[in-house]
């Protein structure tokens, strides 16, 4: 089981969880948790508006051995507005590549951070992958 909860943050309203959402999935192969703009498709939405996030920015996929990766898919622009920063429990930030992906180790908690480049605002997504 995938678990993750979602917090968009701006300057206006830093440190406050209202509006934080949440999904989680079983670890079955094939399955996946979107992130982005597009309701239709993302089980986590952030605000329209919030130009700095792709439609579809984050994609958790489960792989056929029940593990769990995220990708920060490539979108429309050659170059991002953004950045995103990836958190393991226990270890330093370390930038996710814009097109990249990495792989959430069984029983990891941690964080994934979506920053707008031109404006004090985050997309903060957390995440529990159940051992």
């Amino acid at each position: 089981m995938l678990e993750l909860t979602m917090a968009s943050v701006s300057a206006a309203d830093a440190g406050a969880t209202a509006g934080m959402q949440m999904a989680d999935a079983p670890s079955d192969p094939g399955t996946v948790l979107r992130v982005g703009r597009d309701r239709s498709v993302c089980r986590l939405a952030t605000p329209d508006d919030w130009l700095f996030v792709s439609r579809v920015h984050l994609e958790f996929q489960c792989g056929a051995d029940g593990l769990w990766q995220v990708a920060w898919l490539r979108g429309s622009q050659p170059d991002p507005s953004s950045e995103v920063l990836l958190t393991l429990a226990g270890h330093p930030a370390q930038p996710l590549p814009y097109g990249g992906a990495a792989q959430l180790p069984q029983g990891a908690s941690g964080e994934l951070v979506i920053q707008d480049r031109t404006a004090p605002r985050s997309v903060n997504v957390g995440f529990y992958h159940e051992a």
